[in-house]
Parts: structure tokens; C-alpha cells; sequence
């Protein structure tokens, strides 16, 4: 089975770990080589007060921030991957549960390292309460289709509605399996290789086709017309004889064909079969099952018939052109020779 694909957790910048080097060789510097605390009370020295909250913030404070910033984002994407990595090696877990756990694990992480950093830098988290109900606001308008996204795929991945290696059909009649579901989308590739995002608030709140939500198989339909000529009886046979023989048609249940229309030029029946795995794809198997039944009816002598039009001609224009000048020319003769 394929393992999850975790991207988000990925360090995709190579300059990150340069700039951190760059940041190790210079505190090392200033510890070995002794100005350290020259520096520090040279950046202390200037220093701004936050009239809102009164807190006093230096030019030190900007620095140490800083280097703490970087040094728990690190810690908390390290620590991520690590847990990423430990609940992909577990193989009792589904899909669905091991993405569950890792998106919890990761808001857990995060969340405890940022208050780290916040006592690193010395801010008491009770004067953010100043700003809770503007930045309550700010969330509610600003980031409402991220909530929502992030709250949806909480509920895909709890649900287990959709799951890796699902095959879906959304709304507009695109088909694709489920390769990835993250707090934002939900990642479908196609059966002609495009990769979809799709948002999860989508998959939420739109009707989707799920044809693996329960079991892989699926059924295909051919429509077929058959002359009148022809003999119906065997034609039905022949059609469901191709569908039989195919290997990947399913025995349970066993292919059905239906009479469905008398119509004006051909006698029309609809065939039923049903493949064992639909993810393996449809558009292969019936289109071999419609090449075995056009075989079968050329060598039973079965005709496919196509719409014909007999057209039926009571005057040619010539006629008419003749008559009309003969009805003419005896008018004229009528009034030069009256009486």
C-alpha cells in the first residue's frame, strides 16, 4: 500500500539551514571571543514601549526574538517530520487515522513551542488578552475559508468518507483517485495525470461520487440497435456471450441485457456488466466487450442498422418549368385571338 505523501513537512527553502549555520558560527563568535555582553548592553540600550499593552521591547529583545523564532520553527517542523515518520511505520493504522493523527500531533507541536517562544521572549499572555477580541474578528472575516477548509478536512479524515486511493467524481464530472488530504485540500490525480486541488470545504458541502466508498466494483452499460431483420434472440445472447468471456467481467452479479425500444430503424437493447475492481478503469474493458459483440454479429450475420431516408419526388422542377410556359404561351395565343 502506498504510504502518505507529506509534503507540507517538507524544509522546502535550502537557504534555511544556511542561515541558521550563519546564525550558530556568529553566537560562537560572540561567546568565545568575549563581547557578548558588550553587545548586549550596547542593543539594550535602545528600546521602545507598546503604549497598548505597556511592554517594553529593545533592540536586544528584536535580535533574541529572532534567533528564537527561527530556532523553534526549526525545532517544531524537525519534530513534525520525526512524528511523520514514526506513525507512516506504523502499519495498522489506515490511511485515514495515521493523517488524522499526524495533523493533531503538528497543532500540538506548534502550539507548545509557541508559547515556548513566548516565555523565551518574555510576554505574558495576559496581555494578549487586549487584542483577543479584534483578533477573534480578524480570524472570523480574514481567515474563514482557511477554518473552514482546515475544519473539513478534520471531518473527511474522521469520517473516513474519503480516503487515500479513493476514486471520486465531483460535481462538474471530473474523475480522479485521492493521493493526499491536507488542512487545506484534498489532492486527486486524474486518469490523464493532472493533480487536482480540490478545497475540503468543497468535498464537504458538494455532492461527490465516492465508487470505492464500500466496495471496488462498478457497472458498465453498452447500448446496442439491432435490425429487424435480424434475429433478436440470438443478438441478446451474442451480447452477453462478449460481456461473459471478458476477464475482468464479474460472475456476481452476472451480465444482464434488456430490451429497452422499438425504434423507427433498429430493435435497441442495453447490455449490463459488472467489473470486480472499477479503479482499474472502465473505458478499457467496454470498449473489448463492444469490439467481441460487433465480431460476433458479423460472423452470425447480426446487423447494426443506421438511420436511412427515402425521398419521394411527385414534379421535377423541369416538368414544372415546361407546363408553365406551355399554360403561358396558350394564354397568349387566347388574347391575340379573341372570340
Amino acid at each position: 500500500m502506498n504510504q502518505p505523501q507529506f509534503s507540507e513537512l517538507k524544509i522546502r527553502s535550502t537557504a534555511l539551514p544556511l542561515v541558521l549555520t550563519l546564525l550558530l558560527i556568529l553566537l560562537c563568535g560572540l561567546f568565545l571571543f568575549g563581547p557578548f555582553e558588550t553587545l548586549r548592553s550596547w542593543l539594550e540600550q535602545t528600546s521602545w514601549t507598546v503604549p497598548a499593552i505597556g511592554y517594553e521591547i529593545s533592540s536586544w529583545k528584536i535580535v533574541y526574538g529572532s534567533v528564537a523564532v527561527v530556532f523553534v520553527f526549526l525545532g517544531a517542523i524537525t519534530l513534525s517530520r520525526l512524528i511523520a515518520s514514526a506513525l507512516g511505520r506504523v502499519d495498522s493504522l489506515g490511511a485515514s487515522n495515521r493523517t488524522l493523527l499526524i495533523k493533531a500531533a503538528q497543532i500540538a507541536v506548534y502550539t507548545l513551542l509557541f508559547l515556548i517562544m513566548l516565555d523565551l521572549l518574555g510576554i505574558d499572555l495576559t496581555t494578549l488578552t487586549v487584542f483577543g477580541g479584534a483578533l477573534g474578528i480578524g480570524i472570523g472575516f480574514g481567515l474563514q475559508k482557511i477554518t473552514s477548509n482546515f475544519i473539513s478536512g478534520i471531518i473527511l479524515l474522521s469520517e473516513k468518507s474519503v480516503e487515500q486511493d479513493d476514486l471520486l467524481e465531483l460535481d462538474d464530472g471530473t474523475f480522479g483517485f485521492v493521493r493526499e488530504t491536507s488542512t487545506r485540500y484534498t489532492l486527486l490525480e486524474t486518469f490523464d495525470g493532472k493533480e487536482i486541488l480540490v478545497p475540503n470545504e468543497d468535498l464537504i458541502t458538494s455532492r461527490v461520487v465516492n465508487w470505492t466508498y464500500t466496495k471496488p466494483n462498478g457497472r458498465v452499460q453498452i447500448d446496442v440497435g439491432v435490425s429487424y431483420e435480424s434475429d433478436i434472440a440470438l443478438a441478446r445472447d451474442l451480447m452477453l456471450a462478449a460481456a461473459t468471456e471478458h476477464p475482468r467481467c464479474s460472475t456476481e452479479p452476472a451480465p444482464q441485457c434488456f430490451l429497452i425500444a422499438f425504434a423507427d430503424s433498429s430493435v435497441n437493447f442495453t447490455l449490463y456488466f459488472w467489473l470486480d475492481d472499477i479503479t482499474a478503469g472502465r473505458r478499457g474493458p467496454q470498449s473489448e466487450v463492444m469490439f467481441a459483440i460487433w465480431n460476433k454479429f458479423a460472423e452470425n450475420d447480426i446487423t447494426i442498422p443506421f438511420p436511412q431516408r427515402d425521398l419521394h419526388v411527385k414534379n421535377w422542377p423541369a416538368d414544372n418549368a415546361a407546363q408553365t410556359a406551355a399554360k403561358t404561351e396558350a394564354e397568349s395565343e387566347n388574347v391575340s385571338h379573341p372570340g
